[in-house]
């Protein structure tokens, strides 16, 4: 009863004024005393691993988004394998991984998004992934909210998509339909020595910005469907495990790749827990 009574909530939220004030108030470094009380409480709420923060002192950060998308102490996510070892980018827990079947993704039980609708209504972009592999990872408060490349590419083009902003966690992806290509979600595509690779950086609900290395701030963004090609001078190589984006409080990465492109470890499962760096997947 209390799961289905949280998913209606959400329908009747005003979710994208609610998440904009969170997110103003996550970036306000006025009142630093409120600001120390907030990620304290938020640090024994979720059980944050403060220990493997750069900065481990709570009160030196200068607002609650400095902390969110705080940096791990140098060596603690090394990458395993070498260049054909496709990593995981980011901590977190595998909530789906599996085949594309034509243009649907498995969501949960009963439920899958579109894969077009997921890469922005463009019938083009997502043909080369359909009867691919994707992988859908879900970040948690505690988590570190830095994304990585899981292998390295070039990036080609970056698709801002505006949509709502339902919670992301297990409950809602079992009841709300089509969630993932719903949400409001940066996807940044690449070209990689596998071939193309698509990164969906997905928003919820009180997640205050998504940002790329590349272009900062690009979630909230007009409300317009927005794509922007990276060719020549500005094109963009990225090395295995290099930082590409961030999430202002915490969301999801659906990665899909084509078909035969890659293959998932045996141990990568839906339900297992991940860290930024461990072997993910091989190339084919």
């Amino acid at each position: 009863m209390f799961d289905k009574l949280f998913v209606l909530s959400q329908y009747v939220t005003p979710q994208l004024a609610v998440s904009r004030v969170a997110g103003r108030l996550a970036d306000n470094d006025r009142t630093p005393a409120l600001k120390n009380r907030v990620i304290k409480w938020f640090i024994g709420r979720y059980g944050v691993n403060m220990n493997e923060a750069a900065e481990p002192d709570p009160t030196a950060y200068p607002s609650f988004n400095a902390f969110f998308t705080r940096a791990l102490k140098p060596g603690l996510r090394p990458l395993a394998g070498g260049e054909e070892t496709l990593v995981s980018p980011v901590d977190g827990a595998i909530s789906q991984l599996g085949q594309v079947s034509g243009d649907r993704v498995f969501q949960a039980k009963g439920q899958s998004f579109s894969l077009t609708e997921l890469l922005g209504g463009d019938p083009q972009r997502a043909e080369p992934f359909e009867e691919g592999e994707f992988s859908t990872i879900y970040l948690s408060p505690k988590d570190y909210h830095r994304i990585h490349m899981p292998m390295a590419g070039t990036l080609r083009e970056m698709v801002y998509i505006p949509g709502k902003l339902f919670s992301v966690n297990p409950v809602t992806a079992e009841n709300v339909p089509n969630l993932f290509a719903r949400n409001e979600r940066v996807a940044c595509i690449f070209d990689t020595d596998a071939g193309p690779m698509a990164l969906v950086l997905v928003g919820a609900m009180i997640v205050g910005s998504v940002e790329t290395v590349w272009s900062g701030v690009v979630a909230p963004g007009n409300g317009l469907v927005t794509s922007t090609r990276y060719q020549g001078e500005q094109a963009r190589t990225f090395a295995r495990g290099e930082e590409m984006g961030r999430f202002r409080l915490g969301s999801t990465v659906v990665m899909v790749m084509p078909k035969g492109s890659v293959t998932w470890n045996e141990d990568q499962v839906a339900g297992k827990t991940v860290r930024m760096g461990e072997a993910f997947g091989t190339q084919a």
